[in-house]
């Protein structure tokens, strides 16, 4: 069977997966569990099940791969066999080894670096709507002007100042997304902090923090979350591009995005294995913005018609 007859039936089997999980749900689940279960589209079924599963290839990566991340066992480009089905790659460490531990690294820092950006930037962007004034003006101003300049050459600049550990890399990132944070959840609650219980709840003598944590947040929420994921998408992304011009996750430590470039000569000999790791970071892409778009539709109000 050839590469391409062979990832057509996966992604058949997965999807045929996520539809029987999906009605075992609905069939199994009560009151407002089923009724959101009722509600998923295919594609947001497909989406959980492909996260769940990359999060279990994550945690459960020593348990799973055959051979230790950094260990040589092999010769170098050795084809695929029952020994290493994935192959070697340029120096002899076993493919899909790397590729199992790629999904801790890389999907996990993404992950952390995500979660930092959120947490700074909601939290500051709801804290300048609901603060307004000069506070609100230095730091929408401040945004501005980092988000004038463009994203991976910021990365890059920053990194080549402070370095490339994984420390530096997530502050980095994390640093340049929460601007992007910033900006949504202002937007999101300017249109909140004008609404008359939060007059009442200022009336009532309640702090900031009181405000934001009890009034603002819940009802930003939805918007938030789906903000999350795709914030998740492009950090990931970032991550693997700039493990992919050198600046990312460093070796030995396994990451998709060098795997790639490591391994980018054997395209040239009709070889797919650089192939399997950039699989990797599209399918997990794909899964995450299929149940953005699902949260989207929930977040809306619409009823999105499923399969």
């Amino acid at each position: 069977m050839g590469f391409a007859a062979s990832v057509t039936l996966g992604l058949a089997g997965l999807f045929a997966l996520a539809w029987v999980l999906r009605a075992g749900a609905r069939a199994l689940l009560t009151g407002h569990s089923r009724s959101i279960a009722s509600d998923m589209p295919l594609t947001a079924a497909f989406g959980l099940l492909v996260i769940v599963i990359y999060a279990f290839v994550a945690i459960a990566a020593p348990l799973l791969a055959p051979f230790p991340e950094r260990d040589i066992v092999g010769t170098q480009f050795q084809a695929w066999s029952a020994d290493h089905p994935l192959g070697t790659d340029r120096i002899g460490r076993d493919m899909l080894s790397r590729l199992i531990y790629g999904a801790r690294n890389t999907v996990g820092i993404a992950f952390a670096t995500t979660a930092l950006a959120f947490v700074v930037g909601s939290l500051l962007g709801l804290w300048a709507a609901l603060t307004g004034g000069w506070l609100d003006q230095i730091l929408s101003r401040f945004v501005d002007a980092l988000m004038a300049i463009p994203a991976l050459i910021f990365s890059l600049l920053l990194l080549t100042i402070f370095g490339t550990s994984v420390l530096s890399l997530i502050l980095v990132i994390a640093a340049v997304d929460a601007t992007r944070v910033f900006r949504l959840a202002r937007s999101v609650a300017q249109g909140i902090v004008v609404m008359d219980y939060i007059e009442a709840a200022r009336l009532r003598g309640e702090g900031a923090w009181f405000l934001i944590r009890r009034e603002i947040l819940p009802n930003a929420m939805a918007p938030l979350v789906a903000e999350f994921g795709l914030r998740f998408c492009f950090v990931f992304l970032s991550i693997s591009s700039l493990s992919f011009l050198g600046l990312g996750i460093k070796p030995p430590t396994a990451d998709w995005g060098s795997m790639v470039r490591d391994n980018a000569t054997l395209i040239t000999f009709g070889d797919v294995t650089p192939l399997l790791p950039a699989g990797c970071i599209a399918l997990l892409t794909v899964a995450v913005n299929f149940v953005v778009d699902w949260q989207l539709y929930r977040a809306s109000g619409l009823r999105e018609a499923t399969q």
